[in-house]
């Protein structure tokens, strides 16, 4: 006699696991569903905090927890690894791959928070010589490429190009540029001052380009000025309306506002201009229809969804919401809203019913050096903000950052490392490797080499027969199809 076919639950699949995929994730734990998160990295990244990653002052694992140790007793949910290329609004379904193995899974509900990637307008060759600020990888090279710089100057004997190698600059002047560039200046000032034999660190040269003409413009103009005055105290040259069009391993090309160019002589460059949506959101624009903003952030409905597919969440770094900005925040109170939308719908509710999403501005902070920082704070009830700058803003952003923080053993950590760092001239996490330095760069080559290898594989083997006609199991007793990808669905699991 058959059994009958396992009954599943309603199957949420959740793709990222930044502040939108984690925060939707923890909020469906005592829902009636399945959850099955998948995310290219192990980690939840607390991404405002990498640039404190890169100038030595937090370890890495102190702002990036293991996601499936985050979310292990949260019992209906699953994490798997891999990089979402295909979804499949159609057949419901989301396809990923890890190293050479393609993963297939299908959905009830899913909620994309993908994220986003550094955006160099075009000019992605300069990607090889100005590293982003985006992910681990990101800051453990430019740590290693700003101390690499460093003890590349010590050993030359050649004024200019000492000069070139204590030269930094940062492209970019939003609250990234502006943290990063205050960080170097400390280091170099206080951290590695006496340290060498042959170089003064304090004669390091840090530049802060932005083609805007304000330094922080989502702060407005008074507190822009404020951190730009205080960048100039901490010996940061704030150059405003420059454009940087040309980049190369010595240095980049900037155009004035006045059409002339020149050039700064720099082995040490980080970019932090501009952010560019996760190409799944062009993919939702072929299928659905959708519109795409010039960052390619996904124009979604009232209701965070995808025109005709209320199943689909668009949330975080990928959808364009007037009104709100591309912080963490965002990301929070969209991934909580979709989870929101879809317990509702467990409780009978129709998508019609969904009340438009409403984002609650708990105001804005940026850091520029120990003990000062600019903050913005909407007052309840009025369009006005209250603003201040200084000691008491630059605490504010130290308990902001330590509630979001996930785990209190990397809370106490962090407070620990803050501590000696802002107190003293120490900073506990200054250890480089070669790899660090250059594993970016040489992955990337060895991937496009790939890529090619395995498109003329797939060309040989076009006439070569096709694959059977009926689902099977591979040798691991796990579900496939007839293309030999792999099925994570419950009732495949189940069966």
């Amino acid at each position: 006699m058959n059994s009958p076919a396992p009954q599943t639950r309603k199957h949420v699949v959740i793709i990222g696991s930044g502040f939108g995929g984690l925060f939707a994730a923890q909020r469906l734990r005592k829902s009636d569903v399945d959850v099955t998160l998948i995310a290219k990295t192990t980690h939840h990244l607390f991404q405002p905090m990498l640039y404190q990653v890169a100038t030595g002052i937090v370890a890495e694992g102190e702002i990036a927890p293991a996601t499936r140790v985050v979310l292990r007793k949260q019992k209906n949910t699953k994490v798997i690894m891999g990089d979402v290329f295909n979804i499949d609004l159609a057949n419901k379904t989301v396809t990923s791959r890890f190293l050479e193995r393609i993963t297939q899974t299908p959905y009830d509900s899913l909620i994309i928070a993908a994220g986003a990637d550094q955006s160099y307008f075009g000019n992605d060759q300069f990607a090889e010589y100005a590293p982003g600020m985006k992910t681990i990888d990101h800051a453990l090279e430019l740590r290693g490429r700003i101390l690499g710089a460093f003890e590349q100057a010590e050993l030359s004997t050649d004024p200019d190009e000492r000069a070139r190698l204590l030269t930094f600059v940062v492209v970019g002047a939003g609250p990234t540029g502006v943290e990063l560039a205050g960080q170097i200046a400390e280091m170099s000032d206080k951290t590695l001052k006496g340290a060498f034999r042959n170089i003064d660190p304090t004669e390091a040269r840090v530049i802060l380009l932005d083609a805007a003409p304000a330094v922080l413009p989502p702060f407005g103009p008074k507190l822009g000025e404020k951190a730009a005055r205080r960048l100039e105290k901490l010996g940061v040259e704030v150059q405003l309306n420059a454009m940087v069009i040309d980049l190369d391993y010595d240095g980049l090309v900037v155009k004035e506002k006045d059409g002339t160019t020149r050039r700064i002589e720099s082995q040490c460059k980080v970019w932090s201009a501009g952010v560019q949506a996760s190409p799944l959101g062009k993919q939702l624009a072929e299928q659905s229809g959708v519109g795409l903003d010039r960052a390619g952030r996904v124009q979604v409905e009232p209701d965070l969804s995808i025109p005709g597919h209320p199943e689909v969440f668009v949330v975080g770094d990928m959808m364009a919401v007037d009104g709100v900005p591309g912080v963490a925040q965002g990301a929070i109170q969209g991934g909580r809203y979709a989870a929101d939308a879809i317990k509702a719908e467990l409780k009978g509710h129709t998508p019609d019913q969904r009340k438009p999403f409403s984002y609650y501005d708990k105001g804005s902070m940026a850091t520029i050096s120990r003990f000062s920082a600019v903050m913005q704070v909407p007052i309840p009830g009025t369009k006005k903000k209250f603003e201040t700058e200084g000691y008491f803003a630059w605490l504010g952003w130290l308990a902001l950052h330590l509630v979001y923080l996930v785990g209190f053993r990397n809370r106490l950590n962090t407070l620990v490392n803050w501590f000696f760092a802002f107190t003293t001239r120490g900073r506990s996490q200054l250890a480089v490797t070669e790899q660090q330095v250059y594993a970016r760069t040489a992955i990337g080559q060895l991937s496009e080499l790939e890529k090619k290898s395995t498109t003329q594989a797939e060309l040989d083997a076009a006439g070569d027969g096709h694959a059977g006609d009926s689902a099977g199991r591979d040798g691991a007793g796990e579900k496939v199809d007839q293309k030999g990808v792999k099925d994570t669905s419950p009732a495949a699991e189940a069966g």
